[in-house]
């Protein structure tokens, strides 16, 4: 049974994008100018650190190497740091002072990712924004659907209009347990971009669907997948993290200055893989069952499961690409970079099978693309 096409609902349904867009955009900058107001302060705290280490410390304790701190041990100050071989052999621990600068020289956010104490009021405005937009942005997609009398996720504009909403919304709610609002600027970023991805180059009037969308397939299938590629969005913003806070710390330990303050807001490296890993196994067993449940759809709309249709096949390149993702970590000892880069090739095939496929691939599955 076909619903009535009603044309005020899409308006409407394009208004609250282009307000949730505008949202998004404050948000964005908020959280942007947390990284910097947090990255100018914790200088600063280094900065009077070093000037009352220079007064406290003696020239032996002065002449200890600056570890990672918590970049290196999770948190912790590096043992080689906090044990000092005076002149008698005997272990001298150096004075508070001079510890308050080793602590906070080149160090990262706990990795527990819990909240601390401090708070940060750009942070918070920006959460609080990113709330309000978010709540814009539900009505947008709420009306799209009662404007199509439908799940709103039939075509390139809706799936990204609603994966966009989903991948805020699954960040607002990681936000309750983790601290994870260094994210924010990233997760908002690409949220902003599908906005406008959607909106410039994917725009599609509110109608019905073709035939052969036209089952309860359209709301499981497309559903886990929307999830699915939320859930890879966060992993790729940690991935990408980890490989720049890698480096830094490799610069750090090295001796080098530290140009990248306000990564002093992000955890380890090694937090930020194994959050990453964490969701990204998630997100895997939520891929596997948007390939099972394509195919059964398949062959129910065409006669055949598997047809070696382009979006099939990229759909399966995707499951390949994280299968070894999480191969690789769990039994081969890929960590680190190794690790990060495998997870961001993941994404980029998730990118390329929404756009790129989905565009200029001839297929079964053409009609839903634009």
């Amino acid at each position: 049974m076909l619903f009535s096409i009603n044309e005020t609902m899409g308006q409407y349904s394009e208004l609250f994008m282009l307000l949730a867009a505008g949202t998004y955009t404050v948000a964005f900058i908020a959280f942007a100018w947390d990284l910097a107001k947090s990255s100018k302060m914790l200088r600063a705290v280094d900065l009077k650190a070093a000037e009352l280490a220079g007064q406290a410390t003696t020239p032996e304790a002065a002449r200890v190497p600056v570890g990672v701190g918590a970049a290196a041990a999770g948190g912790n100050i590096d043992r080689a740091d906090s044990d000092v071989s005076g002149p008698a052999g005997r272990a001298e621990r150096p004075t508070s002072a001079a510890s308050g600068s080793r602590a906070t020289a080149g160090m990262t956010a706990d990795g527990s990712m819990r909240y601390g104490g401090e708070r940060r009021a750009p942070a918070r405005v920006a959460v609080a924004l990113t709330v309000l937009g978010a709540a814009i942005h539900a009505a947008g997609v709420i009306t799209r659907a009662l404007g199509a009398g439908r799940v709103p996720w039939g075509n390139m504009y809706e799936f990204l209009t609603t994966g966009a909403f989903v991948a805020v919304a699954v960040f607002l709610l990681v936000l309750i347990r983790r601290d994870l609002r260094f994210l924010g600027t990233f997760v908002i970023g690409l949220a902003i971009i599908m906005l406008v991805a959607a909106s410039i180059a994917f725009w599609t009037p509110v109608g019905h669907l073709v035939p052969a969308l036209q089952s309860y397939w359209l709301l499981i299938h497309v559903s886990i997948a929307v999830m699915s590629s939320a859930l890879f969005t966060l992993t790729f913003a940690m991935s990408a993290l980890q490989l720049v806070q890698s480096h830094r710390q490799k610069t750090i330990a090295a001796g080098g200055a530290d140009k990248l303050g306000f990564m002093r807001l992000v955890p380890n490296a090694l937090s930020l893989e194994n959050l990453s890993y964490r969701i990204n196994a998630i997100a895997f067993v939520g891929w596997t069952f948007t390939l099972m449940f394509g195919a059964i759809w398949a062959e129910k709309a065409w006669g055949r499961f598997w047809g070696w249709d382009t979006k099939e096949v990229w759909t399966f390149v995707i499951w390949v690409v994280y299968a070894g993702y999480l191969h690789a970590r769990a039994t081969r000892g890929w960590t680190g970079t190794r690790a990060a880069w495998l997870s961001i090739v993941g994404y980029l095939c998730v990118v390329f099978n929404f756009t790129i496929v989905n565009q200029f691939f001839n297929g079964l599955h053409s009609y839903s693309g634009l």
